[in-house]
Formats: structure tokens, C-alpha cells, sequence
């Protein structure tokens, strides 16, 4: 049996290492094109063509994979199942309907929660206790197929973005490989969604999202803290300059103070009064500095209480 793989990022890594070291045959792989990065802009391969180079696997690289050249090109593969993880396209309806078994997609929630290109960081922010991997048929709509396979993994008070990112990286790499058999034998159940998410559409992540409003509540902007590590990280402003948060905790008295107010700043952390509650900062990183502790940050930038942040 012939696997297409699509993947990009380090997400879709470990499934397609899964499926090359099951034995499949997997007989091509289909990634984002190179991207120029750094002051020098040397082109810098996405880690799933890193992954399938090591294997000896082909690699495609098209710029957009509706183009019929690339259509044609799959047609001549022939592939028996395309497997897609992140992989940050739409596929169209001339691909999804070539291989005899489907397009099936690694998605990283409980379907149908969650649909979307940020699922693993807004389970986070919005609070949930799980989250999880859903294998499913891919059709037209935006995460909208049948449901195959489903694993759940709890979402703990310490779990960033990037933890949770491996966790359910390692948790769909086993999914797929108990999946696939399943798929391949008839023995699949496929169920169908309901027409609407119980949760908005997890669109894409944005550096501006990572802005920290004082006027929520203190809970809200812990969980906004961890669900954008790593990447592209909460932030204030103190005295002009870009204040990333790395850590915090929160605690329940904000002192009646103006949302933003830093309440006081010592050892144990940058205390700062939010809308409901204070955020304590325990882990930050000034602009042009190194990431550090709230302690050793404190020794060398001086905090006066009352400074507004923001």
C-alpha cells in the first residue's frame, strides 16, 4: 500500500516517523516550500522534509498543491491513502478524492471541538482540563469530516502551548499507526459531525494576541500566558520597552488598584493588579535581554511600585 504524506511543521514529524518506521511504504512526502530565515535568508527546510530526508524519502515542495501540474503528479504516484498533519494548505476536492482509501487528517483536538489552525493553544487559554487527537476523513470543510479515532490527554495547571504541542505530537504518531490498520481492513467506524462546533473556530495564532490586557481577569491572562509559549509569547510594555511573560501565577486580591498597576516588585515576583485579581510575573524578559527569573530581573531594572504596565 502507496502513503502521500503532508506535513510541515514539528507537529507532523513524529507521525510520519511513526508510519516510516511501521514499514509503510510511504511514497512520497509533500511539505511547505523552503523558507528564508534569518538576517542572511538562507533557506531553511520545514522539519517533516528534515524528517523524510532521513528516511531517503522523496519530498515535493509545491508552492500550492491545487496547481494541476501537482495533481497530475499524484495521479502518476497513485496513492492508496494521503496522510495530512498540519501540513498548512487546503486540499482540494481533485486531490482528496484520488487515493482509495481517503484523505485522512491528525487533528489536534476533540473533534468537533476546536476546529481550526490553532487548537492545542486555545484549549489552553480558554481553560479546558482536556484535549486530545482526533483521526478523521477529510472532506471540503474545514475540519468538518467523519471522526475514525480519538485519544484523550489531559490538559494540566502547568502545560504550555509547546508542552502540549509534544504531548499530543507523540499522542497522534500512536494514533495513527493503531488507525490505519483499522482503515485498511473495513473495520473503521466513521461518525459523522454535527453541523456546528460546540467552541468558535481556533483560527490562526497572531503575535498581537500575545498583547496582555490588564482589564481581564487575572485567571485569564495565566492561561493566555501558557497557551502562547512558546511561541509568540505574551507581553506589556514597562517604561517603553517590551516586557515578555514567560511565567506566572495569579492571586485573588488586586488592592481596589487600576488594572496594570504594579502593586509591588520583589523577589517573589511582579505583582500587578488586573481586572479581577493580580497577576504575579515570575519569569520574564526585557527587550534586548535574556529570558530570567523575576529575582534576578529585579537586580538589574528597578520596578517602582505604582508603575503602570501596558
Amino acid at each position: 500500500m502507496k502513503i502521500v504524506y503532508m506535513g510541515t511543521p514539528d507537529f507532523a514529524v513524529k507521525p510520519l516517523r511513526a508510519l516510516a518506521e511501521a514499514g509503510y511504504e510511504v511514497a512520497a512526502v509533500v511539505t511547505q516550500p523552503d523558507k528564508a530565515k534569518g538576517r542572511s535568508k538562507n533557506l531553511v527546510p520545514t522539519p517533516v522534509k528534515e524528517e523524510a530526508l532521513k528516511h531517503g524519502l522523496t519530498v515535493y515542495q509545491p508552492a500550492k498543491v491545487r496547481e494541476q501540474s501537482f495533481v497530475d503528479l499524484l495521479q502518476q504516484i497513485a496513492p492508496d491513502m494521503i496522510v495530512v498533519a498540519a501540513f498548512g494548505q487546503i486540499i482540494p476536492k481533485s486531490i482528496l478524492d484520488l487515493p482509495q482509501y481517503g484523505c485522512i487528517n491528525i487533528h489536534a483536538s476533540l473533534l468537533p471541538k476546536y476546529r481550526g489552525a490553532a487548537p492545542i493553544q486555545q484549549a489552553i487559554i480558554d481553560g479546558e482540563k482536556e484535549s486530545g487527537v482526533t483521526i478523521m476523513r477529510m472532506e471540503a470543510g474545514l475540519d468538518t469530516g467523519d471522526m475514525i479515532a480519538k485519544v484523550v490527554v489531559p490538559i494540566t495547571d502547568e502545560d504550555t502551548g509547546g508542552s502540549l504541542f509534544d504531548k499530543l505530537a507523540d499522542a497522534g504518531a500512536d494514533l495513527l499507526i493503531r488507525t490505519v490498520p483499522h482503515i485498511l481492513d473495513g473495520t473503521a467506524v466513521y461518525e459523522k459531525q454535527p453541523e456546528e462546533s460546540p467552541t468558535p473556530y481556533a483560527g490562526m495564532i497572531t503575535k498581537q494576541m500575545g498583547r496582555i490586557d490588564f482589564h481581564k481577569s487575572a485567571t485569564e491572562l495565566e492561561r493566555l500566558v501558557r497557551g502562547l509559549n512558546p511561541w509568540p509569547s505574551a507581553y506589556t510594555f514597562v517604561n517603553g520597552k517590551t516586557l515578555k511573560i514567560w511565567k506566572c501565577k495569579t492571586e485573588d486580591d488586586n488592592q481596589g488598584a487600576t488594572p496594570g498597576t504594579v502593586l509591588q516588585a520583589q523577589e517573589g515576583g511582579i505583582f500587578v493588579a488586573c481586572g479581577e485579581g493580580t497577576l504575579v510575573l515570575t519569569e520574564v524578559q526585557l527587550e534586548g535581554k535574556k529570558r530570567m527569573d523575576t529575582a534576578s530581573f529585579l537586580r538589574g531594572y528597578k520596578i517602582e511600585k505604582g508603575t503602570l504596565l501596558g
